[in-house]
């Protein structure tokens, strides 16, 4: 009986022998013809949705990668994945499934790619859990895999200034203190997604974006093109050329791509352009895939050796258009290699090491991504504080912080749900020298650690952003800023001190110092931790339940055990 495949290829378990005839059969019966059986196939994993911008170009990029596959000489098996929109779950029960979707998303395309012997695979995404759930799903398979994100959407244009999705959430409380008319926020609310691709804003989904192309899973360049660009349709037909060419030369999977080094070196190109805070769940999670631990004092000691390059917005006035066209990732790898501060020899799936890919570089725009020598600050994005509130950490985005703020000590008005705590602040309830705490907000309590944003975008649209702080054991948008510290560990419903927490107790944040400290004696803590009882699961059926009794606690990556 003919062999059609290379044993190489895992894709000649389907096709060779006589005892194979069945599987050929359903081969053909989608289409495929002789030739085709001695070709590599290639899965193409697809997070195409209708219902969100992130997400709704995604079959237009499939087909430019199949075509590449096809010209590369293997054959494309296109098939989807779900993908949740941040934008559409927040302040309501469907957040409490977002971050839980990760695991879906990693566990079906391993499912998937290792169920139908795939011989490589392309993941299409560009949102939140989506690119993260996707590379942990690289590292785990057994085959070559690249890594195509979405790209960012086009900023808007609101009274001749760039804005982004998060801007129009804090007008809610521009509009409640009458700084914007009836007219004004209608006119915002149309205007500020001006099409397809992630939110433009140095949220998650272009952080991980980031991460995915400094990790070396990404062809040079890819994070930052728009998805309205011709360049990114471009750059999926390359993506599908080249995971053919790596099956071919029997390249091996993406975790051998996954070192120490490189982990190192996408944390800290993402501390240098104003990364997310969610980065701190993900990368430890895409790490533990291959068999590494990342902790927050990883994160902490690179982000305090990164100098401030990029400041794109939240965190500042530049866009993700800006930063494209300022030379993108590339351009910051080569600006963090002046300082030697990247490790230069790392190769990912383009073939080229870090120094090949920031020498083709160029810096086209100084004031977007600063000379290494010139940073808007001598340390990243992400500080870590430890203390008497958070024994195992908490994150904030210190650059997104007023100056006013770095170090604060305030009264806590605690609140058991995000939503009780906007509320509050909405009718007046929260007052300048408050310090909100939201809690039972974690992986295991929310369940799903859901994210912050509505309370935080309220925080600043009630004007209240240099004078009241903000503490959880959830999480927050990489949208988010101002003093909002979050990851609060361990969590409430773990019993962590954030559980023992009264109204009118002194909390200190001191962001420099790295302390966050309940300012109340330690007998008392003790009393209190004694008179505590552990609350019953929310969610008592269902994947939440599954999700709310395995998963481990945010400075673990909430990551399933």
């Amino acid at each position: 009986m003919q062999e059609y495949k290379d044993s190489n290829l895992r894709s000649s378990e389907l096709v060779n022998g006589i005892d194979r005839a069945g599987h050929r059969a359903h081969l053909r019966g989608i289409g495929l013809i002789d030739k085709d059986m001695s070709r590599p196939f290639i899965g193409i994993a697809n997070s195409f949705n209708e219902m969100h911008p992130g997400h709704m170009h995604l079959r237009r990029l499939a087909e430019a990668v199949k075509a590449g596959v096809l010209l590369g000489g293997g054959i494309p098996f296109e098939f989807n994945t779900i993908a949740i929109c941040d934008g559409l779950a927040q302040g309501h029960e469907g957040m409490c499934y977002v971050l839980p979707s990760r695991e879906i998303i990693a566990d079906s395309i391993e499912v998937m790619a290792q169920a139908q012997r795939l011989d490589g695979l392309v993941c299409i995404g560009g949102c939140d859990k989506i690119v993260p759930g996707m590379l942990m799903a690289m590292a785990r398979l057994p085959i070559p895999t690249i890594m195509l994100t979405g790209g960012p959407m086009l900023p808007a244009k609101f009274k001749g200034e760039d804005k982004a999705i998060y801007e129009v959430r804090e007008a809610s409380g521009l509009w409640s203190r009458g700084l914007l008319t009836d007219e004004e926020f209608k006119e915002f609310e149309e205007c500020v997604i001006p099409g397809p691709g992630s939110c433009a804003m140095m949220g998650t989904a272009n952080t991980m974006s980031v991460v995915a192309e400094a990790l070396g899973l990404a062809l040079p360049g890819c994070a930052t093109i728009h998805a309205v660009d011709s360049k990114k349709t471009r750059t999926a037909k390359e993506t599908g050329m080249r995971i053919v060419e790596l099956v071919m030369q029997n390249a091996g999977p993406a975790s051998k791509f996954l070192t120490v080094e490189a982990f190192e070196n996408a944390i800290r190109v993402a501390m240098s352009v104003g990364g997310s805070t969610n980065s701190l769940l993900h990368i430890p999670a895409i790490a533990r895939e291959v068999g590494l631990r990342i902790t927050p004092d990883d994160f902490e000691r690179i982000s305090r050796q990164t100098p401030y390059l990029a400041k794109i917005k939240p965190s500042g006035k530049h866009t993700l258009k800006d930063l494209d066209s300022a030379g993108g990732v590339p351009a910051v790898m080569k600006e963090l290699l002046e300082l030697g501060l990247l490790h230069a020899d790392v190769r990912g799936v383009s073939g080229m090491s870090v120094l090949e890919i920031a020498s083709r570089a160029h810096n086209r725009d100084a004031q977007v991504i600063k000379r290494a020598t010139e940073p808007y600050a001598p340390s990243g994005s992400l500080a870590i504080l430890k203390g008497s509130l958070a024994p195992n950490g908490a994150v904030v985005k210190q650059t997104a912080v007023s100056e006013k703020m770095l170090v604060f000590t305030g009264r806590a008005r605690v609140f058991e749900s995000e939503e009780a705590s906007i509320e509050a602040m909405r009718s007046g309830g929260v007052k300048p020298g408050d310090v909100v705490v939201i809690r039972y907000e974690g992986p295991k309590g929310g369940p799903g650690m859901r994210e912050m944003l509505t309370a935080t975008t309220t925080l600043m649209g009630m004007g209240l952003g240099e004078s009241v702080a903000l503490v959880t054991d959830g999480r927050f948008s990489g949208s988010t800023r101002g003093p909002c510290v979050g990851h609060v560990s361990p969590e409430a419903a773990a019993g962590g001190p954030i559980a023992f927490v009264k109204d009118g107790d002194e909390i200190l944040i001191d962001i420099p110092a790295r302390r966050l400290d309940l300012l109340i004696d330690a007998k008392e803590i003790a009393k209190r931790k004694a008179e505590w009882q552990p609350p019953e699961l929310k969610v008592q059926s269902g994947y939440l339940a599954r999700y709310s009794r395995s998963v481990s606690s945010a400075d673990e990556g909430a990551v399933l055990k």
